[in-house]
């Protein structure tokens, strides 16, 4: 992907947050009906507006581009340069009010996530990355710290319950070994990472529009994300992910994980 390629799929990307961050912000702390999807988890009007919208800019846009999205699924998924897009990820927040909600845009190019953008309308924060530069916060350059002591370790994730079977004794092992658990950030979470103020996020259950934008942003701030065995993030990953903002302690946590 060259330089010129990175600054036109920049703009687009830029773009695509500028579409759908006013559709977030005109639901947002409105009577919403939360729908039930099949898999039990909700959906709004807003969730379904918004991919609509950025669907519609891709096809005119890059016709000839992928698109994977959790409203209205997949097309293209052969082609070199595939869009994925999370139009709200935190919709249980979106939905009670709580603004630690956030629209991903990923681009992956031959299986590579090479572009992503994390987009909150709602307090006005947007982290973007490009693959092989770095990462921006609302325009300015963004880095992880280091945390060579696991025990040191402030760690987030979602939700306690997206853990389950085999995954759970997982979970709680690295748990254990850190000094504070929080929950609740959403997509929100990465950027903090990114920006230095916490050190692990660790999740399982999630999809390829839950994540692939968070790679460009975790690796050009100086951080790893990975699955947990330590392998890159695609759009055929299991959906346990573990993302650090210091390599040793993305080493030690591999191995509570795997431990």
């Amino acid at each position: 992907m060259t330089d010129n390629g990175a600054a036109t799929f920049l703009d687009l990307a830029i773009r695509l947050a500028d579409t759908a961050a006013p559709i977030a912000q005109r639901y947002f702390r409105t009577p919403l009906e939360i729908e039930a999807k099949s898999d039990a988890s909700p959906v709004t009007i807003a969730d379904k507006e918004i991919e609509t919208a950025l669907r519609a800019v891709l096809k005119e846009a890059v016709p000839d581009h992928g698109i994977l999205g959790e409203e209205h699924g997949a097309e293209n998924l052969d082609a070199a340069y595939v869009w994925v897009i999370d139009p709200i990820d935190g919709t249980r927040s979106f939905s009670i009010g709580k603004p630690l909600f956030g629209t991903l845009i990923g681009l992956v190019h031959n299986g590579v996530p090479v572009l992503g953008v994390i987009d909150n309308p709602a307090i006005h924060e947007r982290w973007i990355g490009i693959k092989g530069k770095p990462t921006t916060f609302n325009g300015q350059p963004v880095a992880t710290r280091t945390c060579p002591d696991i025990a040191q370790a402030w760690m987030t994730s979602t939700t306690p319950h997206m853990f389950l079977g085999d995954n759970v004794k997982a979970f709680e092992n690295l748990k254990g070994q850190v000094r504070h658990t929080i929950y609740g950030c959403d997509c929100n979470a990465y950027g903090y990472l990114a920006n230095g103020y916490l050190d692990l996020v660790c999740e399982a259950e999630l999809k390829p529009y839950d994540y692939i934008a968070l790679v460009p942003v975790i690796e050009g701030a100086g951080g790893i994300i990975t699955d947990w065995q330590g392998g890159a993030l695609g759009l055929d990953s299991d959906g346990r992910t573990i993302a650090a903002g210091d390599a040793k302690a993305h080493g030690a946590a591999l191995k509570a994980l795997t431990g």
